[in-house]
């Protein structure tokens, strides 16, 4: 098998691993201490990746640990308020909701970097925000607390991949892995620290099953393939790739949970896949289609 399609299988087997993470955070949990299973999950991440890149951990240089420390601080932010979201709303409505970081990015890079985005990514953002609005707002034309949450993590995380793309662009990204976790983990432990009512060893077997499956396979995992893949993988293809994840995310909590997967979450997440395929896909017009046979024809009979 090559290596391009090796990555392709390991990173639609880690969109399940994020996806299933959903639920089983929310089990691990219950109605509190996200900062303390966030703690435990990233210094788990840390001690693992330690080990498989312990060569780069040898030499780390001082631009390494600042990259991966400033990549730390939106990623400690998205993930956090991600799982506050997930203490307040369903696991597979949480993670619908967090796939609109794809239609974000785009947006951000427009108003950060003044690059002008294709027509197509607009309709994709408004394509995403009437799936968003159908999932969240209730009757009362509210939007949940945890919805709240949900969408300031995914910008947020918006905000980390596009940092992750000009770390890559930069360099060699895989150096600046540990330290990123070790900075998440100590930032978790701090804000954890503030807590009055943490208890640091939780008796719940739930809790430290969470931690073991969230630490290993949705971060140490994930994170580590999904960066090593773009070497093989277009960032448009893997960002596709990533679509997979709030679909594995609401069977993950129907079969664990035993939440309903009702017909406004397969409407409006439908919409928001919908836009992030709009937003990634390679879209001719019909006229554009016309002139590249053109001149494909022109070439040939010249």
């Amino acid at each position: 098998m090559e290596k391009r399609t090796l990555f392709l299988v390991l990173l639609i087997l880690g969109t399940a691993f994020w996806g299933i993470s959903f639920p089983v955070t929310k089990l691990a949990i219950g109605q509190g201490q996200p900062l303390l299973f966030l703690c435990y999950r990233f210094f788990l991440a840390t001690l693992v990746l330690s080990a498989v890149f312990w060569k780069h951990v040898k030499k780390f240089h001082t631009t390494a640990i600042k990259a991966g420390a400033g990549l730390a601080i939106p990623l400690v932010l998205g993930i956090y308020l991600q799982t506050l979201g997930i203490t307040h709303t369903s696991a597979s409505q949480c993670s619908f909701v967090a796939g609109i970081t794809v239609v974000m990015i785009p947006v951000i890079k427009l108003i950060i970097y003044r690059k002008a985005a294709a027509l197509k990514i607009w309709i994709a953002a408004c394509t995403a925000l009437i799936g968003l609005f159908i999932i969240s707002v209730t009757n009362a034309l509210s939007i949940g607390i945890g919805d709240l949450y949900t969408i300031i993590g995914a910008f947020c995380f918006a905000i980390y991949l596009i940092q992750v793309e000009k770390e890559s662009k930069a360099g060699n990204i895989v150096p600046t892995i540990v330290p990123m976790f070790a900075t998440c983990a100590i930032l978790t432990f701090l804000l954890a620290a503030f807590q009055n009512n943490t208890v640091w060893i939780p008796q719940q077997q739930t809790f430290w099953l969470g931690i073991i499956f969230c630490a290993l396979f949705s971060t140490a995992y994930m994170y580590t393939i999904s960066n090593i893949a773009q070497k093989y993988i277009s960032a448009e293809r893997v960002s596709i790739i990533y679509l997979f994840e709030p679909v594995f995310g609401a069977f993950a909590a129907h079969f664990i949970l035993g939440e309903e997967i009702t017909s406004r979450l397969l409407i409006g997440g439908g919409m928001i896949f919908l836009a992030t395929l709009i937003a990634e896909l390679r879209w001719k017009m019909p006229n554009q289609i016309a002139i590249s046979n053109l001149s494909k024809w022109k070439k040939d009979q010249g």
